[in-house]
């Protein structure tokens, strides 16, 4: 006889069995907080998770293919410093954006080249350019803060400044269509099926013709190139650009992917379930905010969350590898 969490695991997907988490924290907390489901504290709480959920849709395709990057967040700090000392230098605002793209998409060209040309594994590389990154921001722009962006960008960044008729932010928007982009590229299309090969077995992928350091490399350029992105849109949200800026966020990115259902060994994951975990993240968040927890016990939650969504998955396929094998050792009726 099966038991309930494997039977349970049968028949829910793990990306669906969070969607459905999704929306009982959301009724929960209609239910019990005020100003909880209103419109203008959903425009805020969907604005925080701006950053964390553009970062996350390069960072799903990474770990659909068995790599990772540490590094986002820092790039985020790095991108973040240069509009500030370009600004401050009296650069045209227009001219700053594409000049943080660039910096981002070599960043991550550096990461993609150490990691497919010399070989090093995703995880060691990108914490040393974590702490590269970091320290660059730091040259950059030093421990001093720039602000007074131009108005017209900074309110397309923040809340207050929403898609007409509707409560979803500029930002959001943004990753709605980037996200429905993402799940073609990765569900629909033969370059969506050569991340999940490399993902499972990346030797029989190179065997059948699978471009794999080509792929690997592009997809840490495009992780860098976001990232530098959400640095621009994390620093006109908060109208302020610090070296400093997201420290941290790379571990809500890595945290929201695993729990949408993505496997760190690679060959899992749907776009379907990354936007579900960063909704229910930035959900969750919000709502303990709304009830006075402090930051330090909601970094706990996302860190419970993170080892929930590695361990439940591995704890529901051992359970069920057991029950195979007792039913194959059980004797013939």
């Amino acid at each position: 006889m099966s038991s309930p969490v494997t039977s349970f695991a049968k028949y829910l997907r793990w990306d669906t069995a969070v969607g459905i988490l999704l929306v009982a924290v959301f009724l929960a907390g209609a239910g019990t907080t005020d100003g909880f489901a209103e419109t203008a504290n959903l425009s805020a709480a969907l604005d925080d998770t701006a950053e964390i959920a553009l970062i996350a849709l390069p960072m799903t395709l990474l770990v659909v293919a068995g790599q990772v990057d540490l590094s986002v967040a820092s790039m985020l700090g790095l991108s973040s410093a240069l509009a500030g000392s370009l600004w401050d230098a009296g650069w045209a605002f227009e001219l700053i954006v594409p000049v943080c793209l660039l910096a981002g998409a070599l960043g991550g060209l550096l990461n993609g080249w150490l990691v497919t040309r010399i070989g090093l594994p995703s995880l060691a590389v990108t914490i040393g350019t974590l702490t590269l990154y970091r320290g660059l921001a730091s040259v950059v722009l030093g421990d001093k803060a720039v602000a007074d962006f131009p108005e017209t960008y900074a309110q397309w960044a923040r809340y207050t400044q929403t898609v007409p008729g509707t409560f979803v932010p500029y930002p959001v928007a943004l990753f709605g269509v980037l996200a429905i982009v993402a799940a073609v590229v990765l569900h629909c299309t033969g370059f969506g099926r050569s991340l999940f090969a490399i993902g499972a077995q990346e030797e029989a992928a190179h065997f059948a013709g699978i471009r794999v350091k080509r792929i690997k490399l592009a997809l840490f350029v495009v992780s860098g190139l976001i990232a530098s992105f959400a640095g621009i849109v994390y620093t006109l949200r908060y109208g302020s650009a610090r070296a400093d800026n997201g420290v941290g966020l790379e571990l809500v990115v890595i945290a929201s992917v695993l729990l949408g259902g993505a496997d760190f060994d690679g060959g899992k994951g749907t776009l379907g379930g990354t936007v579900a975990g960063v909704l229910l993240i930035g959900l969750l968040g919000n709502l303990l905010t709304l009830n006075d927890v402090s930051n330090e016990i909601q970094v706990i939650v996302t860190g419970l969350l993170l080892v929930a969504s590695v361990l439940t998955p591995r704890v529901i396929a051992a359970l069920g590898e057991r029950r195979h094998r007792r039913a194959a050792g059980s004797p013939a009726n």
